[in-house]
């Protein structure tokens, strides 16, 4: 019989919303007129939204040395696959969620403990969908974010070999059922989404108040069901897709 077993008590973690720096509200356009709708209402006229471009650091600056446990991150260049056939995000081949770190800072201090960061210069990594600010440096985009919005150190070109840092974990997501419980055959269009998957790597685990590693209690090969909006996903070289999350993001572990 199959069993579930559910994953550490209230380690369901709510997926924040992401913060949109650099967005403003421009002053409404002035019209004259409005479009009237049919039972007598009328529609204002929208706000125009403007986006603020990346920052762009002058040329007499040579260098930049992040601060405290940030890290400089060089963005790969925009392009649908890697030589070896992944870095790019599965829906969003238009914006990389990868580069190549190119400085980090000294670190910081947990409790009594200095904590320096993870990852040094010239490892190539990914990081979350929002992370850091964009930055115009040397003629290349780069971002600055902080050391706990990496995901991982890629050790190869290919996803599944990624390296999870802290508390983030490396998912094989499940396939999509062909057919209903009935037997009727799905489409692409009608295939539920599965949240189950097979934990490929897991990360050293977050700091305690006292800057001491607590281990994740996942381990490589079990079967778990994840929150259904968690993570960031990716596509291997061979088509296999993974998602990078957070250890509270898993809800249970599946046996049978």
């Amino acid at each position: 019989m199959a069993t579930l077993q559910t994953f550490g008590c209230g380690a369901v973690g709510a997926r924040s919303l992401p913060l949109f720096e650099g967005l403003r509200l421009a002053p409404p356009v002035p019209r004259s007129s409005s479009l009237t709708l049919g039972v007598g209402l009328k529609r204002r006229s929208s706000l125009a939204l403007v986006v603020k471009a990346a920052t762009v650091i002058a040329p007499k600056y040579s260098t930049i040395k992040p601060c405290g446990d940030r890290i400089l991150v060089k963005i790969k260049s925009s392009e649908e696959k890697t030589s070896g056939g992944i870095l790019l995000p599965s829906t969003a081949q238009s914006k990389p969620q990868g580069g190549e770190v190119v400085a980090v800072g000294e670190g910081r201090t947990v409790g009594n403990t200095h904590i320096s960061i993870g990852v040094e210069a010239g490892k190539q990594v990914i990081y979350s969908k929002y992370a850091g600010t964009e930055l115009e440096f040397n003629g290349s985009k780069h971002l600055l974010m902080k050391e706990d919005d990496l995901l991982g150190i890629l050790e190869t070109d290919d996803v599944k070999d990624l390296k999870p840092l802290n508390d983030r974990v490396l998912i094989k997501v499940a396939e999509a059922e062909e057919k209903t419980a009935g037997g009727l055959l799905l489409t692409e269009a009608t295939k539920e989404k599965p949240s189950v998957g097979t934990v490929i790597a897991v990360g050293p685990g977050s700091l305690d108040p006292e800057g001491n590693r607590k281990p994740l209690e996942l381990s490589a090969g079990s079967t778990v069901m994840y929150s259904k909006y968690a993570g960031s996903e990716f596509k291997s070289s061979d088509g296999g897709e993974y998602i990078v999350l957070k250890a509270s993001d898993v809800m249970a572990v599946l046996s049978s």
